[in-house]
This record gives structure tokens, C-alpha cells and sequence, in this order.
């Protein structure tokens, strides 16, 4: 890539950058990679419980202060074209002046850690609909937040990389990727416990009978899918009508037999 005076990279434009993510988009579909691009409506990046709850976390940190309003804005404008979330790592692509890639691996949460944290809950969260929600007590609130005890990672936790020019321990694109965990957790929640390593489950008062996070789909048939539509903040696929049966036209002896039977009295 060609670089302008004073080694400064050319200005790209966000409609040229757009252009060039939906180029690559397209060459990962072509691959057969599902991209889950980063798509924020407004201001505010994260709108529920725990999607702001990771942000402020991040926000607490001072190392991270210069860096995150260039992250912002670009977690806003669409820029993270892909973020895969999977147990301790973040892979992303992010464009920028090139498409970036980036790599974020975190600790899994350690076990003494969990371990306290669900003694401090312990019979304090009766659903898994309180939990991914975040419809808790404040004292619970108080332990899954905590700045050193709770879910989020610390920094000593984290492990960054991008593959931008920018030297720095934290560039815009990886505190972009970061916002976009947090835009993330507004639509899946339990991607979080997913990300530390740990199952959200054992939080449940019931944990015994819980078998993980996927018993939110059978809480959502208990709760009817509308309503967990209102929920979680999401539009929920309308299920297609059941088509209507028509009755079997009966011929032959079968139709006579029949035609006597409607004409018996009863």
C-alpha cells in the first residue's frame, strides 16, 4: 500500500470502505465462511444489560482511554465486517485504509474465580431468562461486574493483535472489535460465558436439573416466542400456517356405505 506524506496512510472514505467490506464479504461467502458482520442502530452501541455492562468494563480501563473513541466510531459506522466469538478468542476483520485482520484471545475465567462467584449467587438467580437478561438483584449485580472478581476479563487477561501498521498495544480496530463484543452481547448474551470458558447454567438456582445455556430455548417455549421476542430485543421467524387437510373424497362402495350412514337417522 502506497503512503501519502509524512508516512501517513491515504484517507479512505467510509463509503469507499464499505465498498471494499462488501467486496470481501462476498469473496468469504464465495469460500463458504458465514461472516457475522457488527451492525449498530444509533448512537449507542449496546442497549441491554450486559452488552453495556461490557462496555463500561472496558471503559474503567485507563490504558485503554486514549484509544476507544477512534473504536467507537468505527464499531458504529459498520466497520467490523466479521466477529466470530468462541470460547477465550475473537477473530475479526475490520476495514479500515486495508481490511484488518484482528486476533483477541482472553483467559478462560479462572475456576477459583467462578467458583466464588456462584457461592455469591448462589439461590439468588431462579431462571435462565433472569440471567440473560439481566433481571438480577443488586447484590448479584455486584459480583458478575466486580472489576477484579466478576466475569469480565482484566487487561493482564487479554491478548491483542491486528494486522494494521499502528504499533500501538491498542489500535481503533481492535478497540472497535472490543465495542463489537458488547454490540454482540445485546443479541446473544450467553456468547460471554462462552467467551470466559464457563457455563452461565451453574448460576441458576436449579443447576442441578439446568443442562446449559440451550435450556433458554425451552424457557422460550414456556414463555411463548412473542414474548421472548420482547425479551432479548429480537424479531422472532414467524412460523409458516399449518395447511389445511381436505377431507379424502370417498368413491366406490366405500362413497355408498358412507352416503347411507349420513342418511341413517340417529
Amino acid at each position: 500500500m502506497a503512503y501519502g506524506y509524512y508516512g501517513f496512510a491515504p484517507y479512505v472514505s467510509v463509503a469507499e470502505r464499505r465498498r471494499r467490506a462488501a467486496r470481501k464479504l462476498a469473496q468469504l461467502r464465495k469460500k463458504g465462511h458465514d461472516p457475522r458482520p457488527v451492525e449498530i442502530s444509533g448512537r449507542n452501541i449496546a442497549t441491554t444489560f450486559w452488552g453495556k455492562a461490557w462496555c463500561s468494563h472496558l471503559e474503567s480501563y485507563a490504558d485503554y482511554e486514549s484509544r476507544l473513541p477512534r473504536g467507537r466510531t468505527y464499531a458504529r459506522n459498520g466497520s467490523v465486517i466479521d466477529l466470530q466469538v468462541t470460547r477465550g478468542e475473537l477473530r475479526a476483520l475490520v476495514s479500515g485504509t486495508e481490511i484488518y485482520d484482528v486476533l483477541v484471545r482472553i483467559e478462560p475465567l479462572a475456576p477459583a474465580r467462578w467458583k466464588r462467584a456462584r457461592q455469591e449467587c448462589a439461590g439468588q438467580i431462579g431462571t435462565v431468562v433472569e440471567l440473560l437478561t439481566g433481571k438480577l438483584s443488586t447484590e448479584v449485580m455486584a459480583v458478575l461486574c466486580h472489576r477484579e472478581k466478576g466475569l469480565f476479563p482484566g487487561t493482564r487477561e487479554i491478548r491483542m493483535s491486528c494486522s494494521c501498521p499502528d504499533g500501538v498495544m491498542l489500535c481503533k480496530h481492535l478497540a472497535a472489535v472490543l465495542y463489537g463484543v458488547g454490540a454482540r452481547l445485546d443479541q446473544a448474551p450467553d456468547l460471554l460465558f462462552t467467551l470466559r470458558g464457563v457455563d452461565g447454567a451453574e448460576l441458576i438456582a436449579d443447576a442441578g436439573r439446568a443442562k446449559g445455556l440451550a435450556a433458554a430455548n425451552r424457557a422460550g417455549a414456556a414463555i411463548g416466542e412473542e414474548n421472548l421476542g420482547e425479551i432479548f430485543g429480537i424479531e422472532m421467524e414467524a412460523k409458516p400456517a399449518r395447511p389445511v387437510r381436505k377431507p379424502r373424497k370417498v368413491v366406490g362402495k366405500g362413497a355408498k356405505k358412507a352416503r347411507r350412514a349420513l342418511r341413517r337417522p340417529s
